[in-house]
């Protein structure tokens, strides 16, 4: 009995001590190493927002932006490409407080703001491991993006660089402009049946025509003969993307990333769909016979490295998820922001018609065409300056590192603001936040002050693989649409910039659409 009791004291005391110990951590994480960082920031003279315990700046950012998008609601609709005070109007209250480098953060988690062309350039060419993803974002997109596993394995990582070569994927896309031309020409027919039917002028809500362009190109470069399962699985992510913008901000929270909320097991259940559908497919694929397609050039890949079973699964699935956000919604996003501005500058929409006709004199495209699309390039450049993809680029410190001037402490996350340093006098003129294509007339090096923060794609080893791709769908949907009709702006259009997993119009974009 004596010494059932002196057990029973063991334990409890194990479990006491294992419990203070679980406080001490707890606390340490949640509120000692934060008040550590910024602590660490401030000695050298980085400000920023008060942080509330747990919340961070959370409330403000979100108060903020209320604020803004009710004044928005109430006041006179104006079209301003100014994006980054439209879709991050509490980092230009804060700019405009404590300068361009300033700290805040969300729950826990301490973020450097950067706008900082020297130290982008430094970031950008660093080949150091002390900066990788950060692992806040890397636990909301997750679901989304993957796992990154292809890092962590070098045969893998090999074939994924090699995927994401330049010269293989521009060879590979060439073969694929003959699929674009024939959805372009679906949307041609539609809207000339609407037009007809509206006596003329008719006035199109562009974004699902556009999406159902793209997702068809894709489904079809992707998958090739399984293309209707591309589609299923396009739809799917898509539904996943809706969920990112809440999980970014919530699950910095600590702890929010295993409760049974709405976006953790939504998220999880629309992931084991999608990794489910991709690889029906795959076991469809090997048990056929082998089709030229980006699914082909992935398998093939996966299959040379000679990995695991378990690795090689997730190489192929985070490979399709990629080529949807590469070769879907950047294309489709872009393409709807570039008809708004063409339809807002008529000057512009006559010039790239004008050089389109020229160049393809009655005939559909093909790539030796779309080559010679100056106008239409910068055009398209001009456009990703003001609207691009990818509005900012996340860093976590793994380590100590030394950024410039700034000593930044190991597990700090940098926030480089690209569409801020896209549209900054000091870089781009006093125009910037103009739309002026001409700026790209020699090229992006002939365009900006320093070349290398114009990245509208990402930049180094995370530049997005569908950059060719997209540009060459949009040249080719612009050759058949301006060919064939004028847009102007719908009275019902609204402009509202909102940043989900890239930036895109809040309303969706409203155009008049007639026959020429």
């Amino acid at each position: 009995m004596e010494l059932h009791l002196v057990l029973v004291k063991i334990l409890l005391t194990i479990l006491l001590i294992g419990f203070i110990n679980l406080i001490k951590r707890l606390f340490d994480a949640l509120i000692l190493k934060p008040r550590r960082l910024r602590s660490r920031l401030q000695k050298q003279g980085i400000e920023g927002p008060p942080s509330s315990l747990l919340l961070g700046n959370l409330q403000d950012i979100k108060k903020i932006r209320f604020k803004w998008s009710k004044s928005l609601e109430e006041g006179n609709q104006e079209i301003t490409h100014n994006c980054s005070s439209l879709v991050f109007p509490s980092f230009d209250k804060w700019r405009e407080q404590y300068g361009s480098t300033f700290m805040f953060s969300m729950g826990n988690t301490q973020i450097l703001h950067l706008s900082s062309p020297e130290l982008l350039k430094e970031i950008s060419i660093s080949t150091s491991f002390a900066l990788g993803r950060p692992s806040t974002n890397q636990i909301a997109v997750e679901p989304l993006l993957g796992q990154g596993i292809v890092a962590a394995n070098g045969a893998l990582w090999a074939q994924q660089r090699k995927i994401l070569a330049p010269e293989f994927y521009m060879e590979r896309v060439k073969g694929f402009v003959k699929l674009m031309v024939e959805s372009s020409i679906t949307i041609v027919n539609s809207w000339n049946s609407k037009i007809d039917s509206e006596g003329g002028v008719a006035d199109i809500k562009i974004d699902d025509y556009l999406r159902s362009l793209s997702g068809d190109v894709i489904s079809k470069a992707c998958f090739g003969s399984n293309y209707s399962k591309g589609e299923d699985i396009f739809l799917k992510i898509r539904a996943l993307i809706d969920y990112v913008p809440a999980r970014v901000l919530y699950l910095s929270i600590p702890g929010t990333r295993y409760l049974p909320i709405k976006i953790n097991t939504e998220s999880r259940r629309l992931e084991k769909e999608i990794r489910a559908l991709i690889l029906k497919v795959v076991k469809e694929r090997e048990e056929g016979s082998s089709e030229m397609d980006l699914l082909q050039i992935i398998l093939e890949g996966a299959k040379s490295s000679n990995s695991g079973q378990d690795e090689t699964n997730r190489f192929i699935v985070d490979n399709c998820k990629n080529m949807y956000l590469a070769g879907y919604e950047t294309s489709a996003v872009t393409a709807a922001w570039t008809l708004m501005l063409l339809a807002l500058y008529p000057e512009w929409q006559e010039k790239v018609r004008a050089e389109i006709l020229d160049i393809c004199s009655g005939e559909l495209p093909n790539a030796d065409m779309l080559l010679k699309m100056k106008t239409a390039t910068m055009v398209i450049n001009e456009v990703l300056r003001l609207y691009p993809p990818v509005s900012f680029l996340t860093r976590e410190a793994l380590e100590d590192i030394k950024l410039g001037d700034i000593n930044v402490p190991k597990g700090v996350n940098l926030w480089i603001m690209v569409v801020t340093l896209h549209t900054d006098p000091s870089i781009w003129g006093p125009d910037a936040d103009k739309f002026n294509p001409e700026r790209f007339a020699n090229g992006v090096t002939g365009a900006c002050k320093f070349p290398h923060v114009y990245m509208p794609f990402g930049t180094g080893s995370h530049t997005c693989l569908g950059q060719y791709f997209a540009m060459a769908e949009l040249k080719v949907l612009f050759s058949l649409l301006l060919s064939n009709f004028s847009f102007s702006l719908s009275p019902r259009y609204k402009h509202s910039p909102a940043m989900n997993l890239i930036m895109e119009p809040q309303y969706g974009v409203d155009l008049l659409v007639r026959k020429l």
